[in-house]
C-alpha cells in the first residue's frame, strides 16, 4: 500500500511539470519532439531546476539537437508543452548569436551573449486575485523575434519560472529549452543588454525569492534578467 502511495504521489508530481519539446514558427511546429529543440535532462522526470545559479540554467539540454530551425526575423514564436502549464509564473524568451565560425548544432551559449526578447507579468485585480498569460494552458505565450534582429544562427532560449513555492529560498522552479534556429531576413539591430547564463540570476533576485501574496496593483511582480530588446 505504502508503495502504491508512493507511485500515485510521483505521477501526480509528474503531471504537475512539464517540457517544451516544440517550437511553433508562424503557426507551424517542429517536425517532431526535439526536432530542433535540444531535449532537456527532464525529459522524462519533468523536474524543474531550483537554483538559479545552476550550470543547467542555460539550456538544461541533454544532448544537442539534428537539426536547425528556420525562423524569419518579425515571426511570431510560442512552444508546445507536454503538460498543463499550471504554476504561476512569468515566462521569458532569449536568444544568443552563434559566434562567427561555429554553429547553432553545436555551441553551447557561454558568455555574455544572451539577451532577452519577451517576458510577461501578471494582471491584479481589485481584489488581488492574480491572473498569468497562459497560465493552464498546453501552449507558452507568443513572442515575437524582433524585426531587428540580425541574420545567423541563434540559441532560442525559453523559460518558465514557476513561482508557486518562491516564497522560500530555492523554491522557484525553473522549466525551459534551448533551440537551433536559423533567423532570416532579419535587420541591423544592435541587441542587449547581453547577459551571461549562468550568471544574469541571484536566487534572491526579487523575479525568483517573490511571496506571490505581497503582489499587487501597486506592488508589481518584476521579472528576474534584463531589459527586453524588442529591436
Amino acid at each position: 500500500m505504502q508503495f502504491l502511495t508512493s507511485l500515485l504521489i510521483a505521477a501526480t508530481a509528474a503531471q504537475a511539470h512539464y517540457t517544451f519539446p516544440r517550437l511553433v514558427v508562424d503557426g507551424k511546429s517542429e517536425e517532431a519532439d526535439w526536432w530542433a529543440t535540444r531535449m532537456t535532462k527532464n525529459a522524462n522526470s519533468k523536474q524543474g531546476i531550483e537554483s538559479a545559479t545552476s550550470a543547467d540554467i542555460r539550456c538544461y539540454s541533454s544532448q544537442n539537437a539534428a537539426n536547425v530551425a528556420t525562423v524569419p526575423a518579425g515571426a511570431t514564436i510560442h512552444y508546445i508543452s507536454t503538460q498543463q502549464v499550471n504554476h504561476p509564473g512569468p515566462t521569458q524568451y532569449y536568444l544568443a548569436k552563434v559566434p562567427e565560425g561555429q554553429s547553432a548544432s553545436t555551441w553551447d551559449g557561454s558568455g555574455n551573449v544572451w539577451f532577452k526578447i519577451h517576458t510577461t507579468t501578471p494582471t491584479v485585480d481589485n481584489n488581488n486575485q492574480m491572473t498569468w498569460p497562459a497560465q493552464n494552458e498546453y501552449v507558452l505565450t507568443n513572442a515575437t523575434v524582433p524585426a531587428a534582429t540580425p541574420d545567423g544562427e541563434y540559441l532560442l532560449r525559453v523559460e518558465q519560472i514557476a513561482l508557486h513555492l518562491a516564497n522560500v529560498p530555492n523554491g522557484a522552479q525553473f522549466y525551459l529549452a534551448c533551440t537551433q534556429v536559423k533567423i532570416t531576413g532579419g535587420g541591423s539591430g544592435n541587441p542587449g543588454p547581453l547577459v551571461a547564463l549562468p550568471g544574469a540570476y541571484k536566487s534572491n533576485d526579487p523575479g525568483i525569492l517573490v511571496n506571490l501574496g505581497a503582489i499587487t496593483a501597486d506592488s508589481p511582480y518584476v521579472p528576474p534578467g534584463p531589459a527586453v530588446w524588442s529591436g
